[in-house]
């Protein structure tokens, strides 16, 4: 019995300062599968946490809940990048988001998950992107900011954007959702009145899955943070910036040593599973893209050419390698 407690002691640590990611299916009605990711030190009895609600991008849509882990802030987390949140992310089984089913995960886990409700943050790409603006149109008064990349937007109305601090970022590059789709959503915010609360950035070069890196850097997690619903006039914060060349550092300062994710899989508090997607960098939004693997150790250009539906020879050509180049651990394989 000593022993147990003593075990119980030294494990009690490492467990408490844990990221738990846990899965729900089917457990709000006439809603979406989703994900809860609480941080190391969450405590459900005093929390005062941020909340975050993530909305994916279409390649990331279907019943495999495993997917919404692919980019994102779920990824980032696996990876080693620390964002003191609660994190909601639901995955769409395909079509456009439905803020409504939206808003039904997001009362369920604030009554279960207790958080600071005044620092409740949105953020999406491309299908979560539009979801993003069409979520936050709609439900502005409980939001105290969002962000939305390279996305677009088809609210009922979009008068209730102008009432938050909202950040739509998009690249000049992006040829599967146009620059032009952002401009028309701040094009119908001008037709309610002044945006003083809107920024909008165009990266110059940047396409479609390269706005995914915004996940990744701490300057998006700091921007949002700056914002509380409560604040008086709900001011906007035009300190932070998000630059090409800080997209390109996105992975540079993360501490790949520091992903302690305990995941539970199925919503079952007994079950741990660590994910064939923790730690990638798989973050195209789209099969026009180009899609990289981070080498592991045991990978071969044979295993991934199978395990990537291509062949050997197309990676090679995609690298400028050749069959018998070395694969080093850690670096990043072009596998699309």
């Amino acid at each position: 019995m000593k022993r147990i407690l003593i075990l119980l002691i030294i494990l009690l640590p490492s467990l408490v300062s844990s990221q738990t990611l846990t899965a729900y299916r089917g457990k709000v009605s006439n809603s979406y599968n989703f994900w809860v990711s609480t941080p190391k030190d969450y405590d459900s009895l005093s929390s005062e946490k941020p909340i975050i609600l993530f909305l994916h991008g279409a390649s990331l849509c279907g019943s495999n809940l495993e997917r919404v882990r692919r980019y994102g802030p779920l990824n980032a987390l696996a990876m080693g990048r620390q964002i003191d949140a609660v994190i909601i992310a639901p995955q769409n089984p395909g079509g456009a988001w439905n803020p409504e089913k939206v808003n039904r995960i997001v009362d369920w886990v604030f009554e279960n998950y207790p958080g600071d409700t005044n620092r409740f943050y949105v953020i999406g790409m491309s299908l979560g992107g539009y979801g993003t603006i069409d979520y936050s149109a709609a439900y502005s008064h409980r939001i105290a900011a969002a962000m939305a990349l390279c996305g677009g937007g088809n609210p009922k109305s979009y008068c209730g954007l102008n009432d938050l601090p909202l950040w739509i970022l998009h690249g000049t590059a992006d040829r599967a959702v146009t620059v032009a789709q952002s401009e028309k959503v701040i094009n119908k915010m001008s037709q309610c009145g002044d945006s003083p609360r809107l920024r909008f950035t165009k990266l110059p070069g940047v396409d479609h899955g390269g706005l995914a890196r915004a996940f990744y850097i701490t300057e998006t997690y700091d921007w949002l943070f700056e914002h509380r619903l409560d604040t008086p006039d709900r001011p906007v914060n035009k300190e932070y910036e998000i630059t090409v060349d800080r997209l390109h550092k996105a992975y540079k300062d993360i501490d790949r040593h520091s992903n302690h994710l305990v995941v539970r899989n199925s919503g079952s508090a007994n079950s741990t599973e660590k994910s064939k997607y923790d730690g990638q960098e798989n973050i195209a939004d789209n099969d026009g893209e180009p899609k990289y693997h981070t080498i592991r150790q045991g990978d071969t250009l044979g295993a991934l050419a199978k395990k990537y539906h291509t062949s050997v020879s197309k990676l090679c050509k995609l690298n400028n390698i050749s069959q018998t180049t070395i694969l080093r651990l850690g670096k990043k394989l072009r596998v699309k």
